[in-house]
Parts: structure tokens; C-alpha cells; sequence
């Protein structure tokens, strides 16, 4: 028994090795190990397994918004000659299919946002493996995202980096793999991507940042778009250019790095000075803001909020051309103005802290300060940093330093004596505006406080060549050409004329031109009109009246064809009849039309006597390309259309012509050297309006200058120095390419020896003058005087060679006339003289 323990010990220690080795389910302990080690691995893929059924693929969206993917693509306005001036909406896109975007366009995106694009199926798990070890150390600092995650974000997600946006980013990603091809992926990716400035897309954004399309972009501005992704805000080009040059250089250096461009390349990219436009996405190349906003009232009122993003493009009828010289024009004769009459003082005072430490509170200061203050076209604001007599240091909201001396500060001279009142004065902290010429040149100015509006329409349709509503759009968005209504002064005077030839009147009408006393709005204070230069030549024709722009003789001619009579006459014109009054003032204007109304009824005298209605919009074409309006140009000259005879408006265009070549508009003729222009200056009471209205080649304009508040815009303005400059600087480029045009006479006209008059009325001297005194008839033959021929008109000049000055005034009568001696007892008595004068 002894010899058989040993046996036994053997047994016991075989038999719980044995067991040990089978500690589970009967398994070897190493079998037992891995398959802890397998249960301890799946049990985490088990429950993503499980969160993705329960938790994800419940929330992840249906793809159709990228399989059948319709951009917002702003509303776009374009000239007749498509040129863009303005786009309206959240989104700033241009879609652009794959296969136009220029090939360096798309490699410098892949090769700095997924270099694998067309290897991986939506992940690449390359990359995700370094980003997740970067992570591990801490928070979501390295990102892995494709281009294709990066789509199913844009389109369906935030940005808020927690773990279950990320996993239904990575399921997105795989169904739009599923369902669409690479190109197509990539597509939607370079239209829709957020670049900054409002921009979506590349297109856009190569507009915004450098006014250019995408195969107009050199390499350097290609490797800078492609840079914006990361973080639009981050490396915008524009608010922080270091950072933005900083990742365009390692863009460049990835490119050079993966092959795609040389060495040469690559250094000569690097040495690109950028231009980068710092008014990204706010502005045009022709200035049409008023212009784009009736625009997008009119597509607005009929599309509503789909106007902003089914992609509606607007063909108006402005011609970029004309309305750069329109907008230009008005710009610098309202800036002339406001030179002549002085400088106002800085717009506003800051206090500028003093010490070295206090230097970033100082920027601070100054960037609030000007941020206010939005830039007007070259007018910058800018924080006087130093000032004396000789020389202000200023700073401006890009950060530069700026040294204005000598003619610089000749504006503001008197702000900087000594002897300057406080308001005026210009000391650091001051708030100004600077601008630059031609020549580089800076210069202290300021912001005009003066309206000015510039319409012009086609003679014929109606269609607009140039609206300019104010002086600046951002600064104001009233629109002066259609919405300001104010007094026409004398511009209303060829319609009362006009209605006077339908009297029987001619230009050859003498009319006495001496004081007149009419009944005011009281009895005890009568209305005494007066010539604007104060004086009176005694008698003048109806066509020297007009020529000279006499106050007092068109009061009379008003009162000899009737205030009802020239008043419902106005109508024929478009005028607003409610607007204008019913008494003697309406003869000088006292009623209020726009420039707009005023443009239309000049149109008539300019194109024969038709009623026009002026249009803006020729063409609007829906986002699919769907011509939804086509507007087809009116027939011209049509009797439905037709509001005065044609020789009436071929009367007033003669003396129309008049008044520019001779009268108070001659500047005009003189300075563009043509001897077809038609106008009319006007100017209110106490120069509170100034006005220019005319035509010539067919184009028909008017300009206005005036306060939006009423006030004088300075005793020695007239319409002549106000609002003729801007029509005459449209009139040099609208006709530089016009010949000269001479109006026919029609049939129905005739002379009289001395101007037109209607034949009708050649024998009728009830006409021929209007308040002089008829002269002495003339006694009975006796037997020693000669009697006159039969045709006392044979052999006068013919009437196709009128004179070209206007007709020469006779001499001023006594101040009182000469009462007629009594005729013969056989002849009807003499028409009383009028006690009123």
C-alpha cells in the first residue's frame, strides 16, 4: 500500500492540471482566454451594431436633397448687354457642372481636403487612423472628414463634433457613395461648399474675391480658394490675409509635393502679389443698385420668396455704358456741388487714449468708431490721429497710416486755422472722409448731404437707358427718380407753351413782359410773379419767352388760354393732375412730378407727340431656363399712342432747340458741340430744386439736384449750374456714336415772315398778341395814298430756311402802354385796357 501513494499524488496533480486546463464550458484555458478576448472585442462592435440599428439608421435622413439636388441660386439682374449689377439672396451661387471646372481647380481641393477621393467608398480609413490617434490624446482636434462626409454635412447636418453626428455623417456618407458617382459627388461639393462672403461654391467665389470665373484664375488664386474650406472665417482673404497667404502657401506646397505643378511653378505662385477684392461680393462693375432693387420688386410681387432662390435671371434695359456715365456723372457733379459750398466739419469726435499701454483700446476705439461709418465709393472714413496746418495724420479701418498734405487739405483749410469754430475745427479723434485720385493722391473731403437723381428712357418705347436714384445706395435707398416728388420750377413751361399753340398762339406772339398784379391767396396780398433776373424787356415773343425762361410773359399766356384749359392739357402728358394746381403758379411749376413723370412727357415732344410708357425689365428667364417674360419693344408711333398733333410737338422742339442753343441752356450746345439738342433748365423758388429735361438722339433725360429736406441749394444755383453738368457728362457718351438729327417740318405748318404757325390762324390777330395793346388802325385811303398789293404775302421768304438766332425783341415799350386813339365811328371799339397793369 505504501508504493501506491506516489501513484496516487501523480493522479491528483495530473487530474487538477487537467482542470485548470478546462476551466470553461470544458475548454483548455487558452481557448477560454481568446474567447474572452473575442466576446471582449465584439461586445463593443455588438452595441454599435445595435446603437447604429436602434439609434442612427433611424435618424439618417433620406437622400433625395443630393440625388436630385436643385441649388438656391440667387436671382441675378443683368444689363441689355449682360453686364451683372446685381444679385439678390442668401446664398451667392453659381452652379457649375463637373466637367467645366478647370482641372487645377479640382486637384487643389482634392489634394488638400481628400487626397484618396477616388480610391475610398465615402471613408478613408487611412486617414481616419491618424486622426483618431491625434484625438485620442484629447478631444476632436484632427478631423478625418471626406469630401463625401463633408457633403452629407453641408446638406443634412451641423458642425457640433459629438460622437452620434459623426456616425450619421459616416452612414450619410455611405448612401450617397451608393447612389451617386464620384464626378457627381464632387460636383455637389464644389457648388455648394460655404467660402465666406455670402459665397457658395467656387464660382461664386472666385466672382466675390477676385471678379473673376473660374478659368480666368491663376494658380495662386486657385490654391487660395481651395484654402477656404478649413474655415471660411479663419482664412478669408480679405479679414485676416496672413492666415488666408498662410494656407495658400501650403496648399502650393502640397501640390508641388504630390507632382501636380514643377518647381516653377510653384515659385512663381508663391511670388504672386494677390488682389484681392476688398469689397468681396458687395459690388459691380456698374454701379445699378436702384436699377437692381425695382428689379427685384417686380420678380418679387409676382415669385415672392422663390425669387431669391430658384435661380430667376433678370435681362433689363439699361445699357452698362450709358449708366456708367449716368452714375459717374452724378457722383462727380453732386461732389462739385458740395465743394462749392464749403466744408461742414467732421462727421463725428472720438476720444483717442493716450498712452503706450492704452494702445490696443485705441484700436479698438477707432475700429468701432469708423465701422459706423460705412464707405461710399472711394469716400473712406478715417480717425485723425494728428492735425495742424500743414499736415493730418489719419488712420483707416484696413489699418493704414495716412499723411495728407498740401492740396490735400485744401478743402478743409479753414478747419485747420486756429481761429476754426470748435464744430468745425479738425483735431485728433476728428471723424473725416478721405479719397484718392487718379494719381494716387489722398485727400480730406466729406460726404455730400445734397440728393441728386438721372433718368433716361428711349423716345420711342419708353425703354430706360440709365436710372441713377441717388447719390449713393448704401447710404440711402430712396429712389429720387420715382418715388421724390417735387416742384418742376420752370421745366413745366413747355407744356403750358404747348397748350397755347392749341389756342392759336405762335412763337411769333408778342407778349408784354412788364409787372403783373393777380389775385393771391388773400385779398389784402396779391401775387406779384417776377422774372428771375428782376427785370423786364417790355415785350418778347412767345419763343424768346421760352428762350429766356421769363416768368411774368408765361403767366400771361397761361391766363390767355384759361387755367382749366392748360391744366386738363397737362394730362395729355402723364402728369397727375391732382398734384398740379389749379391757378396762375402752375405756369412756373408749383405743382410736384418725378423725374420719371417728367422724362415721359418730354418723350412726347421728342419723338413726334406719342404717349410712351417707360419699361425696365426685357427678359426674365426661370432657373431651368424657362423664358417666363419676353418683353417684345412697343410699336413705335402708333395713333393709339398719339396725345399732341405732330406739329405741335414740332413747334415745341423748335424752341426747345432754342433754349439750348440760345438761352439758358447753351452751356449744353457749347460743350458738346451739336446743334440738335432740346431742353429745358429749371429752377424752383429760392433754388430749392434744380432741374434739366431734354432729348437728342432719340434719348430723353432728366436730372435733379435738391435736399431731401427742403432747403436753398445757395443763391447763385440754378438748374442751369445744378442738374445741367450731369445730363450734359451723360449726353457725351450716350450720343457719342449718334449723328445729329434735324426734325422735318410737317405739312400743317406755315410762316408767318417771323416763325411756324398753324394756317389756321395766319388772319386770326386775336392771337398775335397777348396783353399789348392793339395799335392804331390805320385811316381810309385818301387820294394821294397808294393802296397795299392784293397778295400782300407774295414773294416772302420761303419758310425752309428759318433764321438760326431766335427772333430779336422789338424796344421795350413806356411802362404804361399807350392807350390806342379812338378809331372811326364805323370800326368796333377797341378791347379795353386791362386796369390791371
Amino acid at each position: 500500500m505504501a508504493t501506491a501513494r506516489p501513484n496516487s499524488e501523480s493522479e491528483a496533480v495530473s487530474k487538477t492540471d487537467k482542470q485548470l486546463r478546462k476551466t470553461l464550458f470544458g475548454m483548455k484555458r487558452v481557448h477560454a482566454f481568446i474567447l474572452i478576448a473575442v466576446v471582449v472585442l465584439l461586445l463593443p462592435v455588438a452595441g454599435a451594431a445595435i446603437y447604429w440599428a436602434s439609434v442612427v439608421g433611424p435618424k439618417v435622413p433620406p437622400i433625395d436633397a443630393v440625388t436630385d439636388y436643385r441649388p438656391k441660386i440667387p436671382l441675378r439682374i443683368y444689363t441689355a448687354d449682360k453686364v451683372l449689377i446685381g444679385q439678390f439672396g442668401v446664398e451667392h451661387r453659381d452652379f457649375v457642372p463637373i466637367a467645366k471646372i478647370p482641372a487645377m481647380m479640382k486637384t487643389a481641393v482634392l489634394a488638400i481636403e481628400d487626397t484618396r477621393f477616388y480610391e475610398h467608398g465615402g471613408i478613408d480609413f487611412i486617414r481616419a487612423a491618424g486622426a483618431a490617434r491625434a484625438n485620442l490624446r484629447g478631444g476632436f482636434r484632427q478631423g478625418a472628414s471626406t469630401i463625401t462626409m463633408q457633403v452629407a454635412r453641408n446638406f443634412f447636418l451641423t458642425n457640433e463634433k459629438t460622437i452620434g453626428r459623426k456616425l450619421t455623417e459616416v452612414a450619410l456618407a455611405f448612401k450617397i457613395e451608393d447612389s451617386l458617382s464620384k464626378d457627381q459627388i464632387l460636383e455637389l461639393y464644389m457648388n455648394q461648399i460655404y467660402l465666406g462672403q455670402r459665397s457658395y461654391g467656387f464660382s461664386s467665389a472666385a466672382r466675390s474675391y477676385f471678379g473673376k470665373t473660374l478659368d480666368q484664375l491663376t494658380l495662386a488664386e486657385t490654391a487660395m480658394l481651395a484654402g477656404l474650406p478649413q474655415n471660411p472665417a479663419r482664412t478669408n482673404p480679405v479679414s485676416n490675409p496672413k492666415r488666408a497667404q498662410a494656407r495658400q502657401h501650403a496648399i502650393l506646397k502640397r501640390l508641388h509635393d504630390l507632382g501636380e505643378i514643377d518647381a516653377a511653378a510653384y515659385r512663381q505662385a508663391l511670388a504672386e502679389p494677390l488682389r484681392v477684392r476688398r469689397d468681396a461680393g458687395q459690388s459691380y462693375d456698374t454701379r445699378a443698385e436702384y436699377v437692381a432693387e425695382l428689379a427685384r420688386q417686380a420678380v418679387y410681387q409676382q415669385y415672392g420668396e422663390e425669387a431669391y432662390t430658384r435661380g430667376i435671371v433678370v435681362t433689363t434695359t439699361i445699357l452698362a455704358a450709358e449708366q456708367n456715365a449716368a452714375y459717374n456723372s452724378v457722383r462727380r457733379n453732386v461732389l462739385a456741388y458740395d465743394a462749392r459750398h464749403g466744408y461742414r466739419g467732421p462727421e463725428a469726435r472720438i476720444v483717442l487714449p493716450a498712452g503706450r499701454e492704452e494702445r490696443e483700446e485705441r484700436e479698438e476705439a477707432i475700429i468701432d468708431a469708423l465701422q459706423k461709418r460705412p464707405a461710399s465709393d472711394g469716400l473712406l472714413p478715417a480717425v485723425v490721429l494728428a492735425a495742424s496746418a500743414q499736415e493730418v495724420r489719419l488712420e483707416t479701418l484696413s489699418g493704414d497710416d495716412l499723411v495728407i498734405k498740401g492740396a490735400g487739405l485744401k478743402f478743409v483749410a479753414s478747419a485747420l486755422s486756429a481761429k476754426a469754430r470748435e464744430a468745425l475745427r479738425i483735431t485728433p479723434g476728428a471723424v473725416v472722409r478721405v479719397s484718392r485720385d487718379k494719381n494716387g493722391d489722398w485727400s480730406i473731403t466729406q460726404v455730400p448731404q445734397v440728393a441728386a437723381a438721372f433718368v433716361a428712357i428711349d423716345a420711342d418705347t419708353g425703354a430706360y437707358h440709365a436710372l441713377v436714384g441717388g447719390f449713393d445706395y448704401n447710404l440711402q435707398k430712396f429712389n429720387h427718380v420715382t418715388q421724390a416728388w417735387r416742384q418742376p420750377g420752370s421745366s413745366i413751361k413747355p407744356f403750358v407753351y404747348s397748350a397755347a399753340l392749341e389756342k392759336g398762339y405762335s412763337p411769333s406772339t408778342r407778349i408784354l413782359d412788364q409787372p403783373i398784379e393777380l389775385p393771391g391767396a388773400t385779398l389784402e396780398t396779391p401775387w406779384m410773379p417776377q422774372n428771375d433776373d428782376g427785370k423786364f424787356d417790355g415785350e418778347v415773343t412767345l419763343r424768346q419767352a421760352l428762350v429766356k425762361s421769363k416768368n411774368v410773359p408765361t403767366v400771361r399766356v397761361l391766363r390767355a388760354v384759361s387755367v382749366d384749359f392748360a391744366h386738363q392739357y397737362l394730362e395729355h402728358f402723364g402728369f397727375d393732375l391732382a398734384r398740379h394746381p389749379k391757378n396762375y403758379t402752375m405756369a412756373l411749376g408749383t405743382g410736384a412730378v418725378t423725374p420719371l413723370q417728367l422724362a415721359g412727357g418730354y418723350a412726347v415732344f421728342a419723338n413726334g407727340g406719342y404717349r410712351v410708357k417707360p419699361y425696365l425689365i426685357a427678359r426674365i428667364v426661370d432657373g431651368d431656363g424657362t423664358v417666363v417674360v419676353d418683353t417684345i419693344p412697343p410699336a413705335t408711333r402708333q395713333d393709339a399712342n398719339r396725345v399732341i398733333t405732330g406739329r405741335n410737338a414740332f413747334v415745341v422742339d423748335s424752341m426747345l432747340r432754342d433754349v439750348a442753343r440760345f438761352g439758358t441752356a447753351a452751356a449744353a450746345t457749347k460743350q458738346l458741340g451739336r446743334q440738335d439738342l432740346a431742353g429745358k433748365t429749371g429752377t424752383t423758388n429760392d433754388a430749392i430744386d434744380g432741374w434739366f429735361a431734354g432729348y437728342a438722339g432719340n434719348v430723353v433725360a432728366v436730372s435733379w439736384m435738391g435736399y431731401d429736406e427742403p432747403r436753398s441749394l445757395g443763391g447763385r444755383e440754378f438748374g442751369s449750374t445744378l442738374a445741367m453738368p450731369i445730363w450734359v457728362d451723360y449726353m457725351r457718351v450716350a450720343l457719342a456714336k449718334v449723328p445729329p438729327q434735324e426734325r422735318v417740318p410737317p405739312d400743317d405748318v406755315v410762316s408767318d415772315g417771323q416763325d411756324w404757325i398753324y394756317p389756321e390762324f395766319v388772319d386770326a390777330g386775336e392771337v398775335r398778341t397777348i396783353d399789348i395793346a392793339p395799335p392804331p388802325l390805320a385811316p381810309p385811303p385818301g387820294e394821294y395814298e397808294q393802296l397795299p398789293p392784293e397778295a400782300p404775302l407774295d414773294g416772302a421768304p420761303a419758310l425752309e430756311a428759318l433764321p438760326p438766332l431766335a427772333p430779336a425783341a422789338p424796344p421795350p415799350p413806356p411802362s404804361t402802354p399807350v392807350p390806342a386813339p379812338p378809331p372811326p365811328a364805323s370800326s368796333p371799339p377797341p378791347p379795353p385796357i386791362n386796369t390791371l397793369w
